[in-house]
């Protein structure tokens, strides 16, 4: 009759196997954690957008109080361009143009403003500047998940997404949207623990099956 429970344990694997598992269910436990901070995050975002307008952050990281507030910038001149993917407030999928502003008379941090969306990848905006209002939010993070999860932290910039656009060539951009933001971290958690789970099957079978045939343990 075949043994589905190994009789004996070899110590190098089944510490290595033990160590694993425990790392993942840590990081189960952790995702579990930064959900319930994301919960508490996003329920704070959905006030923000009916509060009083505040000044505009020079510098990050942008905290949860000032995240989809209502604000405005002066920019004294536009120092460069950069366009990537997103939505126009009539629905339309293009191109958003975030516009980096001088902000002070010499070396200062700027402000990052999406200025419209238009369907060219190549438009040449003409703005060079002025006062725009809109609503506060970070800058987009281009790193990778590992990059994010395993990097060194980033302090992502203030932007301000502009409430109609100062430039008649771009459409106003989609507005922050709270329902948007996303909040993962429960499906990440059962993930990890998913995985703490069936490795510890797969490995008291595989010694089990071992040992059934007679394999000495490592």
């Amino acid at each position: 009759m075949p043994v589905w429970f190994p009789r004996r344990w070899p110590l190098l694997p089944t510490l290595l196997v033990g160590v694993a598992i425990v790392a993942m269910i840590g990081l189960g436990t952790w995702q579990l954690r930064r959900a319930g901070q994301k919960e508490a995050f996003i329920a704070e975002l959905r006030h923000n957008p009916d509060k009083p307008a505040i000044t505009y952050p020079e510098l990050g990281p942008v905290t949860p109080d000032s995240m989809f507030r209502r604000s405005s910038v002066n920019c004294l001149s536009v120092e460069s361009w950069n366009a990537e993917a997103g939505k126009a407030a009539n629905g339309v999928t293009g191109f958003r143009y975030i516009a980096h502003c001088r902000t002070s008379g010499g070396e200062g941090p700027g402000a990052l403003v999406v200025a419209g969306v238009s369907n060219r990848p190549d438009l040449k905006p003409e703005w060079q500047g002025g006062m725009v209002s809109g609503w506060i939010t970070k800058e987009p993070d281009h790193r990778s998940l590992i990059s994010r999860a395993i990097g060194p932290k980033t302090v992502l910039r203030p932007m301000l997404i502009a409430d109609c656009s100062p430039i008649p060539q771009l459409e106003a951009s989609a507005l922050p949207n709270v329902d948007a933001v996303p909040n993962n971290h429960r499906s990440y958690a059962v993930q990890w623990f998913l995985f703490a789970a069936v490795a510890a099957v797969i490995y008291v079978l595989a010694l089990a099956k071992r040992q059934n045939r007679g394999g000495k343990p490592a």
